[in-house]
């Protein structure tokens, strides 16, 4: 398998501890911060110890949006509740704005938990309770006069868009308005970074969609860090500025989300990009792949660009150029991160000739390019 690309990307210069532009440095004001964590749950009877986070460590800035996603039993749920403090590390130190959460007495918790707000996956709403009344009961909780809790209410649920249902009961409400409730109640003590556990895995594509977009609303008018535990990578892709991969408990793989996505390294990353970019190959053609060329075979080739690169229009140069037929057998265009994204699978003549030349293309104009194997 041959790989090329034209230069080294920030994700692959920060696997190696360096960053691009040089100058530039990747946790300038970090919020929370995961130093050597881990986590072992005691054996049960029969059972053996579960090492649900092993060795972590994670840095995450003021202002962004970062995405941990893994596949069930990864740690996920175990890091985010060390987070909130719902947990408390076996080894190591979780801290959120300066304080060290997992030193912390059940009273210092408290405290700090009115900066870090939790919305959860299945809404976790009081049933005997309206919109309203959700959304006051942290603070409530926390002493506020009901003066002040009216005026904080009433322009959360503003926010949330859900003004004309404070009255509303958590049964006459949809998934998605339900979510908007939690959301405005997570918001309602002024927190600096709010959490999220798989928080639209049980809402429908459009309903997400909303969430998604109302998250990142409140994380740039807020400033409001937001750390989103989730197995979906569509989720990753539309909102995260930085993505956390974990697996087994460890952090197989992390960096801004457009690296990630252009250039995963881990196979569990692959996997997980692949679902949403197009660059996974079907599994008809990958069954028909061979390592070594054949007589009539044509090569099978990946081809990935991003930014302000075009590959469609290297792929048409590269046919007029050569005079080739190029098949397109499988791919997507996108955005991510808000940058356009394209991973294509296509395939072009076997001729040692043609390929050196086709290679050479692709990586003089930034693109880059893995030759998958040949297909007759």
């Amino acid at each position: 398998m041959t790989i090329l690309t034209a230069s080294p990307t920030a994700h692959e210069l920060e696997s190696t501890g360096q960053t691009w532009p040089p100058s530039a440095d990747i946790h300038a004001d970090p919020i929370v911060v995961l130093d050597r964590v881990s986590k072992v749950y005691p054996a049960r009877k029969a059972s053996t110890a579960v090492n649900a986070l092993d060795d972590v460590s994670l840095s995450i800035d003021k202002g962004a949006i970062v995405g941990v996603i893994g596949r069930s039993g990864a740690g996920k749920s175990t890091l985010i509740r060390l987070v909130n403090g719902l947990e408390k590390p076996t080894s190591g130190s979780v801290a959120v704005d300066g304080t060290t959460i997992s030193a912390l007495d059940e009273r210092g918790l408290r405290a700090a938990r009115r900066s870090i707000g939790m919305i959860f996956q299945h809404f976790n709403l009081l049933s005997s309770r309206t919109a309203y009344g959700n959304v006051a009961l942290p603070l409530e909780i926390a002493g506020w006069p009901s003066h002040e809790v009216v005026g904080r209410v009433g322009s959360l649920l503003d926010l949330v868009g859900l003004a004309d249902k404070r009255d509303r009961y958590p049964a006459e409400l949809s998934g998605g308005q339900k979510q908007r409730v939690g959301i405005a109640r997570a918001l309602a003590t002024g927190p600096k970074v709010l959490l999220s556990d798989e928080a639209t895995s049980a809402l429908d594509p459009e309903t997400t969609s909303q969430i998604l977009t109302l998250l990142r609303r409140v994380n740039k008018e807020l400033n409001l860090t937001v750390l989103l535990i989730t197995h979906e990578m569509a989720v990753v892709k539309s909102i995260a500025d930085r993505v956390v991969v974990l697996e087994d408990g460890r952090i197989v793989e992390q960096g801004p989300t457009f690296d990630i996505f252009a250039h995963p390294r881990h196979p569990t990353t692959q996997s997980f990009v692949g679902s949403v970019t197009g660059s996974k190959v079907p599994e008809d053609l990958e069954g028909r792949l061979r390592v070594g060329r054949c007589p009539g075979c044509r090569t099978v080739m990946k081809v990935v660009w991003g930014g302000d690169q075009s590959g469609d229009h290297v792929l048409s140069h590269l046919a007029r150029v050569l005079s080739i037929d190029i098949t397109l057998l499988h791919g997507q265009i996108d955005s991510i991160a808000g940058r356009p994204f394209g991973a294509l699978t296509i395939a072009i003549p076997g001729d040692p000739s043609i390929l050196q030349t086709a290679m050479g293309e692709f990586v003089r104009h930034g693109l880059h390019v893995e030759v998958l194997g040949h297909v007759a």
